[in-house]
């Protein structure tokens, strides 16, 4: 049986990912928490931030915050999904995104990138080490 959010659970997702969807095409800044720019991690705090939800700060710390999803079979908008990235381990994921449904994720990816929505297939769903859903 496939998971499912309640309406409210909904409306905070909808709300996160509205937030980060309004900050496509802005610059990876390391360390950025916007408006201007952000990191992985400070893309998804502020996102969930304007939805009413409070996250820690770094991927480091986000990767405990909510509770596990263990199969991407029961993926839901809002999940935060995590890989080693360039900075981290399996055991201590440094790069964060956002699953916003419909296979696809925004991300903060790297520097001298911007804010972007990619496919779940391929990257995420080869290198992600944990899920979390945070609503």
């Amino acid at each position: 049986m496939q998971a499912t959010l309640d309406p409210e659970q909904r409306c905070v997702a909808a709300a996160a990912i509205l937030y980060a969807a309004a900050q496509l095409g802005k610059p990876y800044v390391w360390g950025g928490t916007g408006p201007v720019g952000y990191d992985c991690s400070g893309l998804v705090m502020m996102a969930y931030r304007a939805a009413g939800v409070s996250l820690p700060r770094t991927t480091f710390q986000q990767v405990y915050a909510g509770t596990a999803v263990y199969s991407f079979s029961d993926l839901m908008p809002g999940d935060l999904l995590f890989t080693p990235g360039s900075d981290g381990t399996a055991e201590d994921p440094g790069h964060v995104g956002m699953y916003i449904g419909s296979g696809l994720v925004i991300q903060a990816p790297q520097t001298g990138e911007d804010i972007e929505i990619t496919p779940f297939k391929g990257y995420w769903q080869q290198n992600v080490v944990a899920v979390r859903r945070v609503v």
